[in-house]
């Protein structure tokens, strides 16, 4: 009989599309997230400026969505069909977060090419925490979590593979 507060899940699932400008290509790639997630994407902004690259720091360079609870697990087994449910071993971090990328949007099922819409790819971090975690980010009595209770590695692993049926190559 294992702790049910020792065993990890799925905190939230950010799917981010940089496009790397602002204006018509970045409208696209927010109606793509919005008709895969059924959620108003964010846009990020620049950090810097780049002359060489036209950039100027906090220009619109791309959009993210942030899901959790159910509808991250559901955008997950989706995402992970669209990779036959593979992933390398080097996406994981040491703790036990995931990070791969869909290279094509219309590897989802139900999405279709639009040839006014053009192509996008997107990046699919998934961070784990364990039950208890939100101490270390609340704002009254607020504490450090203890090595033993912060995800590792491996227990990511452990978990995505048995709950998501991951094959990591």
């Amino acid at each position: 009989m294992t702790n049910d507060h020792t065993q990890p899940r799925i905190e939230k699932v950010t799917i981010n599309i940089g496009v790397g400008e602002a204006g018509e290509r970045l409208q696209k790639a927010e109606k793509v997230l919005e008709s895969l997630t059924k959620q108003k994407p964010v846009r990020t902004l620049s950090q810097h400026t780049v002359k060489d690259w036209g950039l100027r720091k906090l220009l619109p360079i791309g959009c993210k969505v942030t899901l959790r609870g159910k509808k991250a697990e559901e955008f997950l087994k989706k995402a992970l069909a669209t990779r036959n449910n593979r992933v390398a071993e080097w996406s994981f971090d040491k703790q036990g977060n995931i990070s791969f990328g869909v290279s094509d949007h219309t590897d989802f099922e139900g999405q279709k090419y639009d040839p006014n819409m053009g192509i996008f790819g997107m990046d699919i971090n998934v961070t784990l925490t364990k039950p208890g975690y939100r101490v270390k980010n609340r704002k009254i009595a607020k504490n450090s979590i203890p090595s033993k209770h912060l995800v590792k590695r491996e227990e990511g692993i452990t978990y995505l593979t048995k709950r998501f049926n991951l094959e990591v190559v």
